[in-house]
């Protein structure tokens, strides 16, 4: 029997004694020791190509090489950083490559080959790839660091067995699932693939002190005095119409008397009865009324025989609007153009961003969420100041 290394005796053990989620893998054991004889790369400062004073410069540093090397160069900053952030290749057989001789070698100047998608190894490979470099990246976190890294579905669920591993599960953070693309696309033959994740880690949870973000006011107004404050104008429609066919119907518009529709696909946001009562905020009566569209009964004006200005009941209702208009503090519910435009709705600052904690799904701000009183994020408010390492593909 051979004699076993350091770590291979520590895996040994932590499997007989079961010390939490383990991942096996050709090669595991050597992709552990690969860190440890990475060489860094040789740091010069090139003048034509600085700003600023020689303090400066020596706030900022760019390293052209494969990540782990990068990482070794910076790795007199280990147990400093606040924040990775790091984008690997994914296994499409497009985009990465793996040179063999980093497993005798790991300082081979070489990137190796792509690894084709009929490589029955090629899994295994990515995983032996990412393993030094998941734990390279560990070292270099402070205590109360965080590793955010980006993946897709093809390594989605070995890269999270492998950072449970590493970093214990108990340090995981969250998953966030972002909307890449808004339309669909042809990459599946079944099912279109519009969304990616970052997998979020702390070194040690426990120590892990987090801010709320800084309220966006930008696109936010309070053009009739509203007591409640700051508001912006988001769609009265969002997506599922399949789902909620009963949300789908007319409604009449109470300054211009004509019937508004949500766009195809899409369905109301509120509820009919929360949709009636802001509606009869601006002065006149509601009542459903079925038509001969193929919809539920549309909500319109009580009296109205006709959806146009030249409807007795409907003209009355148009006046009482534009009165009402002239006043403070509008329904949520409210026309665009002065009356002339389609039906939106006030979202008020201080209620959907009320604690300013990011959610786990990003997306478009076109396309709402259908749950009522939810706080949906845009990809573009994530952010945060802090000490940061981003690392590329290699």
């Amino acid at each position: 029997m051979k004699d076993l290394s350091r770590d291979e005796l520590i895996a040994v053990i932590e499997e007989a004694i079961g010390g939490g989620i383990t991942v096996n893998f050709s090669g595991k054991a050597r992709a552990t020791r690969i860190a440890r004889e990475v060489r860094p790369r040789i740091v010069r400062r090139i003048k034509t190509l600085s700003v600023g004073d020689q303090v400066s410069q020596a706030e900022n540093v760019l390293i052209e090489g494969d990540n782990l090397q990068a990482m070794a160069t910076l790795y007199r900053e280990r147990g400093q950083v606040d924040l990775i952030l790091t984008d690997p290749p994914y296994n499409t057989g497009r985009d990465f490559r793996y040179n063999d001789r980093w497993e005798e070698d790991p300082n081979d100047s070489s990137l190796g080959h792509f690894v084709s998608p009929d490589d029955g190894a090629r899994h295994t490979k990515w995983m032996r790839f990412m393993w030094p470099r998941l734990h390279m990246m560990r070292s270099m976190l402070k205590p109360g660091g965080v590793l955010a890294i980006c993946i897709d579905y093809r390594e989605l669920f070995r890269l999270g067995q492998m950072l449970d591993e590493i970093f214990g599960s108990d340090n995981r953070v969250g998953i966030i699932n972002w909307q890449k693309n808004y339309t669909s696309r042809n990459d599946n033959t079944n099912i279109s693939t519009a969304t990616e994740y970052v997998l979020i880690y702390a070194r040690s949870l426990e120590k892990l002190t987090t801010t709320p973000l800084e309220k966006e006011k930008s696109g936010y107004s309070n053009p009739d005095d509203d007591p409640e404050g700051l508001w912006a104008s988001n769609p009265l429609h969002a997506p599922s119409a399949s789902t909620h066919p009963t949300m789908v119907y007319a409604i009449q518009n109470p300054f211009s008397g004509n019937l508004v529709y949500p766009p195809d696909g899409r369905c109301w946001t509120f509820e009919r009865p929360a949709i009636k009562k802001s509606l009869e905020g601006w002065g006149s009566t509601y009542q459903n009324k079925q038509l001969d569209d193929g919809n539920p009964p549309a909500l319109v004006i009580k009296g109205a025989k006709e959806f146009d200005l030249s409807d007795a009941a409907t003209k009355a209702a148009s006046k009482r609007a534009f009165a009402r208009y002239k006043k403070p503090e509008w329904p949520i519910i409210f026309p665009t153009d002065k009356g002339a435009g389609g039906l939106r709705r006030k979202i008020y600052l201080n209620k959907v961003r009320k604690g300013v904690i990011p959610t786990t799904y990003w997306a478009d701000e076109d396309l709402d969420t259908f749950v009522i009183g939810s706080t949906s994020w845009d990809h573009e408010q994530s952010c945060g100041r802090s000490t940061k390492l981003a690392i590329g593909d290699h």
